[in-house]
């Protein structure tokens, strides 16, 4: 166990007592995100020079997946909030300057994708643009945002090529009453709006050659870690809350069965059916967390060794980290059916484990179809194009 996680499991009754208040505030509490900040959980991808950790992805992931079995919402933000660090080690050393000069714990929002436009003006890009989806966002003071660049005449540019910009907290907006959802209620996913703010060059990074490695080679970042493909690393983080997410609910449905007893008087611990269920439920969920985390460290152990990862192993990764998080949920699907009418009521968290995993499910790097096709043709010796390549 790393000595983030140590800190979480010392916290664990505190996080989980934060639920229900994030949940009806519809955002983490300020008192959830203190001791996940307190925790170190989000400096855990960053550069040891900024007070990082710069751990190994699998510390990452089990890490995200400790404080998602406490509390969804909260491993939700750790995952995602989390991963920003590692993209902004190889940033242009002057935007990382003034993000974490003064305040190493200083967050960053997100999303990646391209719903703004970024129109080229001198020293920089005027961005507008609506982007939905910003988990954490009330607790951090800068956004990494996806963005077309645009042609001056209020288009798109072409051939299309996309930007992730940096933005301060004092050029965007954050939309109140934007996330009004059934699941990860508490992560605070909202809308985010920019209209007009300029954006130095210095604060873009090229969106391909982030996804391909070439920003990590062209920042001249030698660790291991900063040359991960972002099709694992990205993913990672959120698939791991998924995971830690089903195995809170497993405890919470184990701790309920142990002492429950069926209206037709049968201790559930004698019911056979049940316990199957639990049992093959348990190894489903293990099998997901095994499945992620082996991926991510075959891939760590062969950048280590100075190789690349080929657009082929980056896609069975992808359908290996897709799969994990379906597998780890239907097995929620099968204990959740067989939990009681107990299981229904708001008082219980087994009910809120439950939606925030099936919401988790709804994120785009969770999509299987392009994905399985991806892989399955590029096997056998096709060569994907379009949709079909994009997050791998």
């Amino acid at each position: 166990m790393g000595q983030v996680l140590d800190r979480i499991e010392g916290v664990a009754e505190e996080i989980r007592g934060q639920a229900v208040r994030s949940e009806a505030d519809c955002r983490l509490t300020d008192t959830a995100a203190g001791l996940l900040r307190d925790s170190g959980a989000i400096r855990l991808l960053q550069p040891k020079l900024y007070g990082g950790y710069e751990v190994h992805p699998r510390e990452f992931a089990e890490t995200v997946m400790g404080v998602a079995a406490l509390d969804g919402a909260s491993g939700w933000v750790t995952g995602i909030v989390g991963v920003h660090p590692w993209e902004l080690a190889f940033a242009d050393p002057q935007v990382q300057e003034e993000i974490w000069g003064e305040d190493n714990d200083t967050w960053m929002a997100s999303p990646y994708a391209p719903m703004g436009v970024a129109t080229p003006v001198d020293g920089g890009y005027v961005l507008k643009g609506r982007w939905s989806f910003s988990s954490g966002t009330d607790h951090c003071q800068w956004a990494f945002l996806g963005a077309m660049v645009g042609d001056g005449e209020g288009g798109i540019a072409m051939p299309p090529s996309s930007l992730h910009v940096i933005l301060p907290r004092t050029d965007y907006e954050i939309v109140e009453d934007t996330w009004d959802v059934i699941g990860l209620r508490g992560t605070g996913s909202k809308d985010l709006i920019v209209d007009g703010a300029f954006v130095p060059g210095y604060r873009t990074l090229n969106a391909a050659k982030v996804m391909d490695g070439r920003a990590q080679k062209e920042a001249g970042r030698p660790e291991p870690l900063f040359n991960m493909p972002y099709s694992c690393m990205f993913p990672l983080g959120i698939t791991a809350a998924v995971i830690g997410i089903t195995e809170g609910a497993l405890a919470c449905h184990i701790a309920v069965q142990k002492d429950r007893v069926a209206i037709t008087g049968q201790k559930i611990k004698e019911d056979p059916y049940v316990l199957s269920a639990i049992g093959e439920s348990a190894a489903e969920i293990n099998a997901s967390r095994v499945s992620l985390i082996e991926t991510a460290d075959r891939f760590y152990d062969k950048v280590d060794a100075g190789k690349e990862i080929t657009f082929e192993e980056r896609a069975i990764g992808r359908r290996t980290q897709i799969a994990a998080a379906w597998r780890a949920v239907r097995a929620v699907d099968e204990i959740f059916a067989r939990a009681g009418g107990g299981a229904l009521h708001y008082k219980t968290p087994m009910q809120r484990f439950w939606r925030d995993a099936h919401a988790g499910l709804a994120h785009a790097v969770h999509v299987p179809g392009p994905t399985n096709h991806a892989s399955a043709l590029t096997q056998l010796g096709g060569e994907p194009q379009g949709m079909m390549r994009a997050m791998i």
